[in-house]
């Protein structure tokens, strides 16, 4: 099979010749700068451009050699800047970032970054790995109709600014990839719900706001889906052709449970995941729909299946009642499950070689009989990964993964 065909097959529950490998075709299931430079050091490629794609979880596009390398089956359509700069990773390792990303140091010697008004929108603590968002542009909102106050920061939610490119540059990059390449293309439309009213909002705010000033927040997330639906309709109309999967993401969960109650996420969440899902369904019903969401979401995945969902990443098996077999068991009919191929939180980063191969097996035996299976680690790889983890990964997969 080429990749294409691998992942479809296994979008579509049917035993493809492998168990598709996915490293990177989303920004939840690639790897750090720091990582991939360790990697490709590791592999003993020569040292790649490492452009930070995602600034804030400073996530790097993966170059084709590495890929490769790798025996990877994805490729992410990222919406990308016009133009990149040198700069350094927190340990010092080259990479480039977007030219209109411009953190610079402030008096604490954290790293900060401000917007067009001075207000400082993104931290990287000293010491720190991430930039974290600082600045919740609609936190002193009270009524519905002051939204229309905020109307560009709603339309321009999760359409980064400095990923100025256009749907041109997009789609030409679209097309080379399915033409010059086997591999499954993901279209990234990311497409926050509850995440987008954390961020505008806060996310204390926000989250009182869906129990006690229940009006605004729908009508803040009925905004959001009128937004994205536009911007939905001019995304695919370009691409839509081209790509296999479209990814939306959100975080419904936490370590130990969900993020919110059933009864509340029903109420308040749904029904605008109801309306956005729906219209990107109809406008491109051959389209895979891969939804991520870190966390315990276990009580969310019937939702999720009946909202049209396809594919669910990261599975992260070290949450609450995620347990892979029963996951199978239960829902594996039903929806994909993209992700959950190996522990980050306590076996990918800390444990041997040997360990990272007995999760992989295990996680293979759990999740890939009668397809529905595509293969990757929980989440991003982190920089404390250790890179002969990383490969015995990959190994362990292309050892286990085969079709019997």
């Amino acid at each position: 099979m080429t990749s294409r065909e691998r992942v479809v097959a296994a979008l579509r529950h049917e035993e493809p010749d492998r168990v598709p490998l996915d490293i990177g075709g989303t920004e939840s299931s690639g790897l750090t700068g720091i990582a991939c430079n360790s990697l490709r050091a590791h592999l003993g490629l020569p040292q790649g451009k490492t452009q930070i794609f995602d600034v804030y979880q400073q996530i790097a596009k993966l170059e084709p050699d590495l890929r490769d390398a790798l025996g990877i089956d994805t490729v992410p359509l990222l919406l990308e800047p016009l133009a990149w700069k040198p700069f350094a990773l927190p340990d010092g390792s080259p990479c480039e970032i977007p030219e209109t990303w411009r953190p610079e140091p402030d008096e604490q010697g954290d790293l900060v970054v401000r917007n067009d008004a001075g207000t400082v929108v993104a931290r990287l603590p000293q010491g720190g790995f991430y930039f974290e968002p600082v600045h919740a542009p609609l936190a002193a909102v009270e009524e519905p109709a002051e939204l229309d106050e905020h109307a560009a920061a709603i339309e321009s939610f999760d359409w980064p600014s400095f990923a100025d490119e256009s749907l041109d540059h997009v789609a030409a990059r679209a097309e080379r990839l399915f033409r010059d390449t086997d591999l499954a293309i993901v279209g990234n439309l990311q497409l926050h719900l509850l995440a987008a009213g954390q961020l505008l909002r806060g996310y204390e705010q926000f989250m009182i706001d869906l129990l006690v000033n229940q009006p605004l927040a729908h009508a803040l997330l009925e905004r959001l889906v009128d937004a994205y639906t536009r911007r939905a309709d001019r995304y695919l109309d370009r691409v839509g052709h081209l790509i296999q999967v479209v990814l939306l993401n959100d975080d419904l969960g936490t370590q130990t449970g969900p993020m919110l109650s059933p009864t509340c996420y029903r109420e308040m969440i749904f029904p605008h995941q109801k309306r956005l899902f729906a219209h990107i369904k109809a406008k491109r019903p051959e389209l895979f729909l891969l939804f991520h969401s870190c966390g315990s979401v276990r009580r969310f995945i019937p939702s999720l299946i009946e909202l049209g969902v396809d594919a669910l990443n990261p599975v992260q098996v070290s949450a609450a009642e995620m347990h892979t077999a029963e996951l199978k068991s239960e829902f594996g009919a039903q929806i994909t499950f993209w992700g959950g191929g190996c522990d980050t939180q306590h076996v990918l980063n800390r444990g041997t070689p040997r360990d990272v191969a007995n999760e992989v097996r295990r996680r293979i035996h759990d999740l890939a009989p009668g397809g529905g299976f595509v293969f990757t680690q929980v989440h991003n790889i982190q920089p404390d990964v250790p890179p002969a983890n990383i490969v015995a990964m990959v190994e362990a997969l292309r050892k286990h993964g085969a079709s019997r």
